[in-house]
C-alpha cells in the first residue's frame, strides 16, 4: 500500500467506537439541525480558547467570508494576506467583492513577511488577514500595531493552526475574529466538512449567527439582514465535541513525528522546518525544502511514497486571479518556495514503521542527488 501524506483509517480504527456512538447519539435526539450537539461544540470550542462566543458554521471558507463579512467588509474594500496559501483564503475574500492584495512570505518559515504590510496598505484597506500556514503563527504584534494606527479589522486564517500559540496566546484569540476549517486532515478535522468563527465580541457573535441562517435571528422566516444558509451538521458537530477532548493529544502525536524527522534528516541538504521566535507548531504539515524538488517526488515513488505540494501554484499564479494584475515576479519569496517546498506524510496515527520508512528513502535519494 503506498506511503500518503494524509490518512484517518488508524485513527479511526483507535476511536471507532467513539465515533459512531456519536452518530448514534444524534441520530437518536430527535433533533439533526442546531441541536445540543452543535451548542454545545461551540461553548466548549470558545472555552478551549479562553473566549467568549464560537460560531459553527458549514466550511472553513464560509467561516473566513462570514467573519469577513461580520466586520463590515464588501465591494471595494481591499484585504491584505498572502499568496501562499490554500485558495479558499483568497476565494472567500473574492465572494464577498472584496479586492485580496498579497504581500510576500519570509524565506524562513514561510508566513506572511509583516514588515511588508504597511507598505500594502491604501485608504481601501479595510482589513488583514494573516494566516497561521503549516501550524504556527504569524507575527502579531507589528500586525495588531497597523491595525489600531489604521483602523483595520484582523482576521485570523487558522484553518491548519488549532492549538498553536504565540507568547503563550491560542491561536485565533489575536484579533477581531479568527476562522477555523474542521477538513478532515485539519489537525481538529471532523468526517465530512465543518468550519467555525471564533470572537470575544458579542455583537461580532450575533452578527455571525444571523448570517449563517439566512440571516435570520430568532424567529423562523423573519429575514434581518440577508445572509447564507452556512450550519455546522450536528453530526460533525458531536465527532468534533468527542475530538476536542483529544486535540493536545493530537498536537502531541504530531510534535513527536516532527522530532523524529528532524532527527532523522539532520543530516541531509534538506531545509527542514523552523521554528519561529515566540511560537508553538501543531504541525499540521511538516513542510521541507530542496532546490530539487521534483527529482525527489520523482525518485520517491520507486519506493511507494507519494507526497504533496503546499502550494505549488500561489494564488496569485492562478488564471482565476489574473484580474488582480499580479505578473511574476511581484512576490519572490512566495515563487521560490513554490518551486521547492513539499511536504511529509504527518498525522496522528503515523506508524513509526512508515515514518522511518520515509526518512530512509530521503536520506538514499538525497545521497544521490
Amino acid at each position: 500500500m503506498a506511503t500518503l501524506v494524509w490518512d484517518y483509517l488508524g485513527e479511526y480504527d483507535s476511536e471507532r467506537d467513539d465515533i459512531l456512538a456519536a452518530v448514534d447519539k444524534v441520530f437518536r435526539s430527535g433533533r439533526l439541525v442546531f441541536g445540543e450537539s452543535t451548542s454545545s461544540f461551540e461553548h466548549e470550542f470558545a472555552a478551549y480558547h479562553g473566549t467568549r462566543h464560537a460560531v459553527g458554521v458549514d466550511n472553513g471558507t464560509n467561516a473566513i467570508k462570514l467573519g469577513l463579512q461580520a466586520l463590515g467588509i464588501g465591494p471595494g474594500d481591499e484585504v491584505i494576506t498572502v499568496s501562499n496559501t490554500a485558495a479558499p483564503t483568497v476565494v472567500a475574500i473574492d465572494a464577498l467583492g472584496a479586492t485580496p492584495v498579497f504581500v510576500d512570505v519570509r524565506v524562513e518559515d514561510y508566513l506572511m513577511d509583516t514588515a511588508q504590510v504597511a507598505g500594502a496598505i491604501t485608504e481601501r484597506t479595510k482589513a488583514l488577514v494573516p494566516v497561521h500556514l503549516y501550524g504556527q503563527c504569524v507575527d502579531m504584534v507589528p500586525l495588531r500595531r497597523l491595525a489600531t494606527e489604521h483602523g483595520l479589522r484582523i482576521l485570523e486564517d487558522c484553518a491548519q493552526s488549532h492549538g498553536a500559540r504565540q507568547r503563550g496566546q491560542v491561536a485565533g484569540t489575536m484579533s477581531d475574529a479568527s476562522a477555523f476549517s474542521f477538513y478532515p486532515t485539519k489537525v481538529l478535522g471532523g468526517y465530512g466538512d465543518g468550519g467555525a468563527v471564533v470572537t470575544a465580541d458579542a455583537e461580532l457573535d450575533r452578527r455571525l449567527r444571523r448570517l449563517r441562517y439566512y440571516g435570520m435571528a430568532e424567529q423562523y422566516y423573519v429575514v434581518e439582514t440577508p445572509g447564507h444558509n452556512s450550519r455546522l451538521d450536528e453530526v460533525q458537530a458531536e465527532i468534533l465535541r468527542r475530538k476536542l477532548d483529544r486535540l493536545d493529544e493530537y498536537i502531541a502525536h504530531r510534535r513527536a513525528v516532527a522530532a523524529r524527522y528532524a532527527e532523522g534528516l539532520a543530516g541531509t541538504d534538506l531545509g527542514l522546518p523552523v521554528l519561529a521566535e515566540g511560537n508553538d507548531h501543531v504541525y499540521y504539515l511538516y513542510v521541507v525544502r530542496h532546490p530539487r524538488r521534483d527529482e525527489i517526488l520523482k525518485a520517491l515513488l520507486d519506493y511507494d511514497i507519494q507526497l504533496n505540494v503546499s502550494y505549488r501554484w500561489p494564488v496569485h499564479t492562478m488564471s482565476g486571479f489574473e484580474k488582480l494584475g499580479y505578473a511574476m515576479g511581484s512576490l519572490p519569496v512566495t515563487e521560490a518556495l513554490a518551486d521547492e517546498i513539499f511536504s511529509l506524510p504527518m498525522y496522528p496515527s503515523l506508524p513509526l514503521d512508515v515514518q522511518d520508512k520515509v526518512i530512509g528513502a530521503l536520506c538514499e535519494v538525497l545521497a544521490r542527488l
